[in-house]
């Protein structure tokens, strides 16, 4: 008896699902690579960019709220933001309302390093450059769609791009 296999046109809804999830799963694992190189190029560990990722310039975060959104342990935190300090990238300050809490905030040069590694890590691979401005463009699109759950907070419709910057004419 010849399968009969069921054409991509005519694959039900979760099947297409399936195909789509694991095509962006497979392009994010086959970049991991690239996103290592990168912080080796800023000497950071994934550890510091988790750290950097979720401070805000002149917006202290206390130490137990940082332990919460990286969901470790407060010590991990002290260790992680001390490797910070230590280059510069961050500083302790007291919390006004209790002393005894410590918040931490990015430096000028960690606003600076953010910002440049951010840049960076935004900065399309060669083989996708590659492709025509059509495909492109379709790819943008078709992410733009994507429901709020799996958006990057702050990016504008989902696409990455911040919510401030325009659109590339050339």
């Amino acid at each position: 008896m010849i399968p009969i296999t069921v054409g991509r046109s005519g694959a039900g809804k979760r099947a297409i699902a399936g195909e789509a999830w694991r095509a962006l799963l497979d392009l994010s694992m086959s970049q991991r690579g690239h996103f290592f190189e990168i912080l080796s190029e800023f000497a950071l560990t994934p550890g510091d960019f988790r750290a950097l990722a979720v401070l805000e310039p002149d917006v202290p975060r206390p130490m137990g709220a940082l332990a919460h959104s990286w969901e470790c342990d407060a010590s991990n935190v002290t260790w992680m933001v001390d490797r910070l300090e230590e280059r510069g990238l961050v500083e302790r300050r007291s919390v006004p309302t209790d002393r005894r809490v410590k918040a931490i905030v990015l430096t000028p040069r960690g606003v600076k390093t953010k910002a440049r590694l951010f840049e960076r890590l935004h900065e399309p691979p060669v083989d996708f450059l590659s492709l025509d401005r059509s495909t492109l463009e379709e790819i943008r699109d078709a992410l733009d769609k994507l429901p709020p759950s799996l958006r990057v907070p702050g990016r504008l419709r989902g696409s990455g791009r911040p919510a401030d910057s325009h659109r590339d004419t050339a």
